[in-house]
């Protein structure tokens, strides 16, 4: 079934889970990116502000830079000392000026003793504060750091300008976003990667199948399991209900399925022991079963995946409705068997009519003709007020029939009465245990040699039911008797052997019980007591 549906489509989950999942990964790695290359540009700015910074407050406390700044002409000692710092430290300039933002230093010559510009020398000449700024100078925009000097006074005689130029800045931004932004592709790369190979492991995991089909599969199997007229009820590795049916909650007498589902099994089927089934493994079929005052019959097997058990489901009917079932099967099948019997003695009968009567002997042909209806008409009366019931004088007169065909003296006991049946005990138990005992005695009966001859006996005198069946075979060996009550039991030597298993079995649910001995007429007689009133348990 499953390659049935994946035939339909084979890819359509999976294309959806890998753009789902890549978009997802693509989306989230996009949004870090973009935060953390945001975060990188302010914290280089600030990383090379703070330098910018440091720089400015060391040449301001250099000793030199204090004593030549208060000079008219420094000589260029200062432009010197600040260009190798420049080298040094990889700052884009230094310059050093005087109380009046004349430059004693710049990177370019010419504009050594001219006006600082920027226009953010004040809080460094006027209050004496060191800061980071951003302005527009000859070289460009920058990041500068002011830190002014001050004498041994503490008086502000100068001021000195450490910047980075921004265009700068940004490059060394940009170098650090392209890596970003590689390993933001990588982690994407890997990222569809891993969808695919999660979109691959869920098919698998789902059989192949698309949410449509698991829909409409999940659809089916509820409307299978409330269609089917038994009740069935499947549990998990811990015993709980995981799935039942409407049937199932009728049966058990219950308002819905939800006051089944979710309840251990002990308190739903007790005595079902399918429990044990999910430890041992082991199948039931066909098991009876008392549930409060109903009797079921029940079925039950594991769930396996991959060879694990991890659950068990039980199937099960009423008992009474099974009953109901093999009665009418039962009838039907003795109907049967009663007129095909009938068909072919009739047929017999009628070519022995036919034949008398074409060579002329009307006379015996008549007496034929009554004899034959006399003795039939007689067993019928007979049985219609010993055996009211219809099922079991069916079966007797099929098996009367029966006996005439194979030419076996079939002879009912003339004291036999089947009266008094109590309502609920089972027809079709009866039936067996009848129907295995009289044809084993005509086995038994034709295999001797000799004219065969059967006696049937019935009583329903007393607290029990009581059967009798004879036969005038060679009997059983007494080695042997314990033996032809056990399943499978079989031989040549024996006539008796097929279905008197059938027959104990059947006796056992009836609390009934069997005897053997030997027969006036040369074979077996069987003896069977059931006792009307069935004991409570």
């Amino acid at each position: 079934m499953f390659r049935r549906l994946r035939a339909i489509n084979t890819s359509s989950l999976q294309t959806r889970l890998i753009i789902l999942v890549s978009l997802l990964v693509m989306l989230l790695t996009l949004i870090a990116s973009l935060i953390y290359t945001a975060i990188i540009g302010d914290v280089l700015e600030q990383q090379i502000g703070q330098r910018a910074l440091l720089e400015a407050k060391t040449v301001a406390r250099i000793p030199l830079v204090r004593e030549q700044i208060v000079k008219p002409y420094p000589e260029g000692r200062l432009q010197d000392l600040a260009e190798q710092i420049r080298v040094e430290t990889g700052a884009e300039f230094i310059v050093i000026g005087n109380r009046d933002s004349i430059r004693f230093s710049h990177p370019f010559t010419d504009r050594l003793g001219k006006r600082m510009v920027g226009g953010d020398n004040a809080p460094a000449l006027e209050r004496g504060e060191a800061y980071i700024s951003q302005a527009v100078g000859t070289l460009g925009p920058s990041i500068r750091g002011k830190a002014p000097i001050f004498d041994d006074a503490g008086q502000v005689i100068g001021v000195v300008s450490v910047g980075y130029l921004l265009e700068d800045v940004r490059s060394q931004i940009h170098t650090r976003q392209t890596r970003v932004f590689l390993l933001v592709t990588i982690l994407v790369l890997l990222g569809i990667a891993g969808a695919i190979n999660i979109a691959k492991h869920f098919k698998k995991a789902i059989f192949g199948l698309e949410p449509e089909q698991i829909a409409r599969m999940f659809t089916e199997r509820a409307t299978i399991i409330e269609s089917i007229r038994e009740g069935i009820v499947a549990i998990d590795r811990d015993a709980l209900v995981t799935v039942t049916n409407r049937q199932a909650a009728e049966i058990l007498g219950t308002t819905s399925e939800e006051q089944i589902l979710g309840q251990h099994i002990r308190n739903v089927l007790p005595g079902a022991r399918l429990s044990r089934i999910i430890t041992g493994g082991e199948e039931r079929v066909d098991q009876e079963l008392i549930v409060g005052d109903k009797a079921l019959i029940i079925n039950t097997v594991p769930m396996r995946e991959n060879g694990e058990i991890i659950g068990a489901v039980a199937s099960f009917r009423s008992k009474e409705e099974i009953d109901t079932l093999a009665k009418q099967l039962t009838q039907v099948k003795e109907y049967s068997e009663m007129l095909r019997a009938q068909t072919h003695e009739y047929s017999n009968k009628l070519h022995t009519i036919a034949g008398l009567i074409q060579i002329g002997h009307h006379k015996e042909a008549l007496e034929l003709i009554s004899r034959e209806s006399a003795g039939y008409q007689g067993l019928i009366a007979f049985l219609a007020k010993a055996v009211p019931h219809p099922v079991l004088a069916a079966f007797l007169i099929g098996k009367y029939n029966h006996a005439q065909e194979l030419r076996i003296d079939f002879h009912i006991d003339p004291d036999s009465q089947l009266i008094d049946v109590p309502p609920e005990m089972s027809r079709e138990k009866l039936l067996t245990i009848l129907g295995n005992l009289i044809d084993n005695a005509f086995d038994a009966a034709l295999k001797n040699g000799g004219q065969p001859r059967v006696v049937l006996a019935l009583t329903d005198s007393g607290n029990d039911l009581v059967f009798e069946v004879e036969d005038s075979g060679s009997g059983v060996a007494p080695e042997l008797m314990e033996k032809i009550f056990e399943k499978g039991f079989s031989t040549k030597n024996i006539d008796r052997g097929q279905g008197l298993y059938l027959v104990e079995k059947a006796l056992a649910d009836l609390n009934g019980e069997i005897t053997l001995s030997d027969s006036s007429m040369g074979g077996a007689l069987f003896s069977v007591f059931i006792p009307k009133q069935r004991p409570k348990r």
